[in-house]
């Protein structure tokens, strides 16, 4: 009687952590879309962009974020973080004009 006592309450106690780990994770992507919103209006009025380049911006910046927010502080996290970034910037460049990205580059090095 007592071991199914103490799985029962070992049950419970697994599924109480289950949700905590998945409240974690909807903040993490809701902060994720909250920044690339914010990021994606600024650049949108600063870089005078259509909804098209908008929303593709906006996409690449999720994909960032999502790639940023698995990482931590060792250096190989450095060494993908960095990769991130740079395809980052890449995909931006294929989304903006010249004109535009040149732009951006100044407003992103400020």
């Amino acid at each position: 009687m007592k071991k199914v006592i103490t799985l029962c309450l070992f049950a419970f106690i697994m599924v109480l952590g289950t949700e905590s780990v998945t409240a974690q994770s909807t903040t993490t992507t809701t902060e994720i879309n909250a920044k690339a919103a914010s990021k994606t209006k600024a650049l949108s009025k600063y870089l005078k962009i259509s909804k098209d380049q908008s929303q593709q911006m906006y996409k690449a910046f999720q994909v960032f974020g999502k790639q940023n927010a698995t990482l931590t502080d060792d250096p190989l996290s450095k060494e993908k973080s960095l990769k991130a970034a740079n395809a980052l910037d890449d995909k931006i460049k294929e989304i903006l004009s010249r004109e535009q990205y040149e732009l951006y580059k100044e407003q992103t090095n400020r």
